[in-house]
């Protein structure tokens, strides 16, 4: 073995070079043990049989308490938040509006609150309030309402909900009236319930209903279900699903409770239901009508990679599940009447994850934002502006950053914008003041407060090492790892699918390449990036090291490639160029995704692994547990079993393994981040470990996609890698590449690996 490779498998076992760091009192420079270790011609096998050794306990942990890595590196937002009502106490707000003709607000409460399921409560309008009135209770989880536009007379309030909540499956989304009496109490008399509407719906539900300028009533639908138009209604007109509802609840035919408008787009469709409007929506999540033009916006909650708003217009068809938003989906289903129409404005989910629809604001206190469409992200707390003329927008802009999780905007008695924020309450927007101080944000890697010495790669003491059972392809690169957590704070173990790390946390990864191959000594470090956990969001940063290896610098958020010239006796003149991509702040979040619960390496299958932390060699979960850092459950620190009985991936390069067991665990890692449920795979495969092979959706299965000119092509052809278009992919740099973003080096390793696993499928089929 020559020395570079031997230098890698420790890379990529158990040491982590040219780095310093401690656990307690033990400490030793990694580079000289490292150095060490080669020279004995030690292996990462070797390192695991050394000797036992000692517990530690909580008292041991050295704390951070120094985090520089806080705020963003962006200047201030042009807007912020401040509460409002803060005496008042509210569980779980999803909607609000002011009551026409008086000095109150109706507000939504959700499922499990003081009267059950769900209801609606009234409070007046006094910054000071604390009393708050019951309005109605009732076994349904209510998603909006709406006044009539005679409200102040006929006292008619119209509720979109859906249950019985009491039952587990045939719900039904009712839109029903109730009538609050025009007397100074203002009571609502359950006996007043008139249904107007009912159909089945069982998971995509929509939310929210209004009356338009035209006096009729629209209710935007979902498509019934909880992911990926199980039941293909999104492109049907049929059926009251994925569709935006138009009806006339004024004018209602004999013996029912609405009527048809007359202009109304599948009225004299075969087969059609007469109450759409539009279609081609998969979760539709608040509508607005904007009070000057007319035009009715819709919000919805994407697929897998993409958040939409649409300006609605009459017979419109917009894409779901043929399409999500603007990108294809399921294009082998059939589409419905006319063409799909693009979203008005769209949302990758780097960037946004669960749209909440808002309101076209004209109130006075916010003059810039005159004429705008307000809406936000439940999941990110971003909050957006758009300007349009017709269907194009002219303006559209960030506002501000929160912590919320939003479900609702709404404008106050006297003008103002609200935010819904489903855990803390209502919030005015206002301007930032312009004194607002710029943000300290370490634009140096020797300013993040994690390195006392970044020349030496010294990591701060009370961070933790760590190395993973099978490493994410990233070019060849060699990888050193760290967690930093703030305080005593704990990772809660062991999570749905990873870890789930406190506010504050750290994690650090820095990327070097063999500037010679072969070569160990011409290591050069390139990269460090960061991924840290603030308002409940993850954000990755990279910062890109100076050629004199003393320091690194903020990548700016849009990314950046940089050539390295590799000197290397097997590349034609002796020299290649290797290109690194420095990732976006949005790509970042294209892998560590909401379906990947955004921390990739931090799962047991990863960390069940020894370590060497130079003052013994030790198993990472016990190591993790006996400091003090995991907790299960109650237990403060606690495995849920020995690790030896906790599961793990094993090495790629274990020939003692099984091939298929090695192959799952290739793909988990590097592929299953898209490829899984709601993951932005944008096909059928699951690729998780967990999920058996006759269930992953691959072998002997025909490409929904791109068959890159292969006759007869499969996902796995058993005992045919050239007909494997998995294979082809992980093999090829270009058109179709995996995996997509920031490589263009093969895995030569991995493609090996498969060759050998799709040739053994044959056998194992005869």
């Amino acid at each position: 073995m020559t020395l570079s490779a031997n230098l890698r498998k420790i890379t990529s076992g158990n040491i982590e070079p040219y780095s310093c760091h401690a656990i307690g009192k033990i400490t030793m420079p990694c580079r000289s043990f490292v150095i060490m270790a080669l020279v004995l011609g030690a292996s990462a096998a070797g390192l695991n049989a050394a000797e036992p050794v000692a517990p530690l306990t909580p008292a041991d942990r050295i704390l951070w308490n120094d985090s520089k890595v806080v705020g963003s590196p962006e200047p201030p937002a042009p807007y912020r938040t401040q509460p409002v009502f803060e005496k008042l106490k509210l569980f779980q707000p999803i909607y609000a509006c002011a009551e026409p003709g008086t000095n109150h607000y109706l507000v939504v409460e959700h499922a499990g609150s003081w009267t059950g399921p769900g209801g609606i409560r009234r409070f007046s309008n006094s910054p000071d309030v604390t009393e708050i009135e019951t309005v109605v209770g009732i076994d349904y989880l209510i998603y909006g309402f709406c006044y009539h536009p005679k409200y102040v007379e006929n006292g008619y309030i119209y509720l979109m909900a859906n249950g019985p909540m009491s039952v587990k499956e045939h719900k039904k989304n009712r839109i029903v009236r109730y009538t609050i009496d025009r007397t100074p109490e203002h009571k609502l008399d359950p006996a007043t319930e008139l249904v107007i509407l009912e159909w089945e719906s069982n998971g995509h539900n929509g939310g929210e209903l209004g009356f338009g300028p035209d006096g009729m009533l629209y209710c935007p639908t979902g498509d019934g279900t909880s992911d990926s138009d199980t039941l293909q209604t999104g492109q049907g007109v049929d059926d009251l699903l994925a569709v935006l509802i138009r009806i006339d609840v004024d004018h209602p035919d004999s013996g029912k409770t609405y009527s048809i408008p007359k202009d109304n787009p599948f009225i004299d469709v075969p087969d059609a239901r007469p109450e759409i409007w539009a279609f081609g929506f998969r979760n539709p999540w608040r509508m607005t009508f904007d009070q000057k033009t007319g035009g009715l916006w819709v919000c919805q909650n994407g697929q897998d990679l993409w958040e939409q708003a649409y300006l609605v217009q009459r017979g419109g068809n917009y894409g779901w599940s043929v399409q999500e938003g603007g990108h294809p989906f399921y294009l082998e289903r059939k589409t419905g009447p006319g063409p799909i129409l693009p979203p008005t404005v769209e949302h990758p989910h780097s960037e946004a994850r669960s749209l909440t629809g808002g309101v076209v604001y004209y109130g006075s206190e916010l003059p810039d934002l005159q004429g705008a469409y307000i809406y936000g992200d439940y999941s990110t707390g971003k909050i957006w502006g758009a300007k349009v003329e017709g269907q194009t927008v002219t303006w559209h802009k960030e506002l501000v950053d929160t912590p919320f999780a939003i479900v609702g905007f709404t404008q106050g008695i006297n003008g103002e914008l609200f935010v819904i924020d489903q855990a803390t309450g209502l919030h005015k927007l206002e301007p930032t003041p312009a004194d607002t101080p710029l943000p300290v944000f370490p634009t140096k890697l020797s300013e993040t407060g994690l390195f006392p010495s970044v020349k030496n790669h010294q990591v701060h003491p009370a961070l933790v090492p760590y190395s993973v059972n099978v490493p994410l392809w990233s070019d060849g690169a060699a990888k050193e790892r760290f967690i930093a957590l703030p305080g005593e704070a704990q990772i809660s173990f062991p999570g749905s699918k990873t870890w789930d790390l406190p506010e504050g946390s750290v994690l650090v990864k820095t990327f070097s390449l063999d500037m010679e191959a072969g070569n160990p000594q011409s290591l050069k470090r390139i990269e460090t990036r960061l991924m840290t956990k603030q308002q409940k969001e993850w954000v990755g940063y990279s910062y890109l090291w100076n050629d004199e290896q003393t320091d690194a610098f903020l990548v700016d958020k849009a990314g950046k490639d940089v050539t390295f010239t590799i000197t290397d006796a097997a590349a034609p003149g002796g020299k290649r160029d290797q290109t690194w991509h420095y990732p976006s702040r949005a790509e970042c979040m294209v892998c560590h995704s909401r379906a990947a619960t955004y921390v990739l390496g931090l799962q047991t299958e990863q960390m069940n692994r020894d370590h060497d932390y130079h003052g013994g060699v030790r198993n990472q979960l016990e190591t993790l547990s006996q400091l003090g850092i995991l907790k299960t459950g109650d237990k403060s620190s606690a495995l849920p079993k020995p690790a030896a009985e906790l599961p793990k991936f094993p090495l790629l390069d274990d020939d003692s393994q099984p091939l298929e067991a090695r192959v799952k665990a290739y793909l988990h890692v590097n592929c299953a981040v898209c490829h899984q449920d709601a993951g932005g795979g944008n096909s059928a495969m699951l690729l998780e470990n967990a999920t058996p092979l006759a269930k992953m959706l691959i072998v002997d299965e025909t490409p929904k996609h791109d068959k890159f000119g292969i006759t007869d092509a499969k996902l796995i052809a058993p005992g045919d890698p050239a007909r494997s278009i998995l294979l082809h992919r992980i093999a090829h740099r270009g058109k179709g590449q995996m995996p997509p973003l920031a490589s263009s080096l093969v895995d030569t390793q991995a493609v090996a690996l498969h060759k050998q696993w799709v040739e053994a499928l044959l056998r194992k089929n005869e």
